[in-house]
């Protein structure tokens, strides 16, 4: 029984901790706020209760005597709590009075430090929140008052310290901040910054002084949850901009997916907002033991493959050694570098990515006599095997997972949310096309790992564009050259 406060950061799973991934892994429940990211949500473990304290059916925050009487509730069955919050538990984020709460049950607790959106917003804005030659200090002050209480703040003070101010939850008070700056003596001229959505594939920064910052604010409809920065360091800003001059900054792009893909994150490192659409999920498969020793070539077809075949040799307590002697052969790179992350080198990779290309190349390297084991997908590419049988060469073909459609999906998108979407698999576009059914496919654009993939998403009128090389790298590449 133990309740652990979580910093979950100011955005996507990059900015957690490696002790909250950690912790979080471990939970058995897992109370969360609403700023949250999905990619952070998608290492909870599936068995674990998820409850989501941060908005009710009428948008309004839950309260907080209900958190904690859920967290004591919680605790007191014997489960691994954890509560998991936006930025860092204690700014301003009423870590301390959950803490106080606990403790007056005699609840044992752990707080685990999170990357406050206060420091986050300032360094993807470009801003050097302190900066030797002009800020000494820093200030984080938030406007959101206990009870909706009138404002408490010295802001005489503030402006004499001559630091840099940092305003959480501010945004609908940003005219009153900037009012009360100038009137407390600050030069109305001082350079001020608001970052909406900080750290994030979606935000944005806007520039200008303390006195037209209110007026930037409305013109761009900012919203919450924004920082406001006031301080000569925001000059900075266009120089160290090193976030806004990623190649896909503004550009949104579906990614169909399980969970997380290596797609997914390469787009985001180059500032793509990404939508993971869940279109599909994995269900490994039970089939009769197959010995090993019975086959000279092992065959995989995907990474997912890879990583199933292997998670069963450990839950079974099958030696790896007993890959000794067995060649390995691999559909394409992607494929391979999953191999190659169990230690093993791949004896043959086709140089086209495909099943019919792999089939192609094993008919000149299995011996006689020899038999091959296909670890892959039900329901896999015929080619494959088809080409095998009619060269006489004896396999077996054994289905050690399946992609299932994701049913239990709520996400749903228009056409006006994307500018591409991206697809590494036939399955992928299927499920994309079974789940998105409020879309016209004839007018979107996507990008596509190779020709089967393709020839998927031509069948629904989409407008297809397909990459040099079947390897995420190549994909990436085309989205830029589309993008630019």
């Amino acid at each position: 029984m133990k309740v652990t406060l979580v910093g979950a950061g100011p955005g996507g799973i990059g900015l957690l901790t490696l002790k909250g991934l950690e912790v979080l892994q471990a939970a058995d429940v897992v109370l969360y706020d609403r700023f949250v990211s999905d990619d952070i949500l998608a290492v909870i473990p599936e068995s674990a209760e998820k409850i989501n304290v941060g908005k009710s059916a009428g948008h309004h925050s839950v309260p907080q005597d209900t958190i904690n009487n859920l967290l004591l509730e919680k605790a007191k069955q014997g489960k691994n709590v954890v509560r998991l919050k936006g930025g860092d538990p204690f700014i301003f984020a009423r870590g301390g009075e959950e803490l106080e709460f606990l403790a007056k049950n005699d609840i044992p607790f752990e707080v685990v430090p999170g990357i406050t959106s206060a420091i986050a917003a300032a360094i993807y804005a470009g801003i050097p929140i302190t900066h030797r030659d002009c800020a000494s200090s820093l200030h984080i002050i938030t406007v959101h008052a206990k009870n909706n209480e009138p404002l408490n703040i010295d802001f005489g003070a503030l402006v004499k310290l001559n630091g840099t101010l940092v305003f959480l939850m501010g945004v609908a008070a940003v005219n009153t901040i900037c009012e009360n700056c100038i009137a407390a003596g600050m030069d109305k001229d001082m350079p001020a910054a608001i970052v909406e959505n900080a750290a994030t594939s979606s935000q944005r920064k806007f520039l200008g002084t303390v006195s037209n910052l209110p007026e930037i604010a409305h013109t761009n409809k900012v919203k919450s949850p924004a920082v406001i920065i006031i301080g000569k360091v925001c000059e900075f800003s266009e120089r160290y901009d090193w976030f806004g001059k990623k190649p896909l900054r503004n550009k949104r792009i579906v990614v169909a997916r399980i969970k997380s893909t290596k797609l997914a994150k390469s787009l985001e490192e180059l500032g793509c907002d990404v939508i993971k659409f869940p279109c599909f999920k994995i269900v490994p498969l039970i089939s009769s033991e197959k010995k090993l020793k019975d086959y000279s070539w092992l065959v995989f077809t995907s990474d997912i493959g890879v990583n199933i075949f292997f998670d069963y040799l450990i839950e079974r307590g099958i030696d790896i050694r007993e890959l000794g002697g067995i060649k390995i052969a691999c559909v394409g790179i992607e494929t391979e570098k999953e191999v190659k992350r169990r230690g093993i080198k791949a004896d043959y990779v086709p140089t086209e990515y495909n099943g019919a290309a792999l089939a192609r190349g094993l008919i000149g390297l299995v011996k006689n006599g020899s038999k091959v084991l296909i670890a892959r997908a039900k329901n896999g590419d015929q080619d494959l095997t088809r080409i095998l049988a009619d060269a006489g060469i004896a396999f077996d073909d054994v289905p050690i997972y399946e992609k299932i459609v994701d049913t239990s999906s709520t996400n749903t998108i228009t056409l006006n949310d994307f500018d591409f979407a991206a697809f590494t698999s036939p399955s992928a576009v299927e499920g994309f096309a079974k789940l998105a059914t409020n879309i016209d496919f004839h007018k979107i654009k996507v990008v596509c790992i190779g020709e089967k993939t393709a020839a998927a998403a031509r069948a629904y009128g989409m407008e297809v564009y397909v990459s040099a090389e079947a390897t995420i790298k190549s994909m990436v590449e085309k989205i830029k050259e589309l993008s630019a």
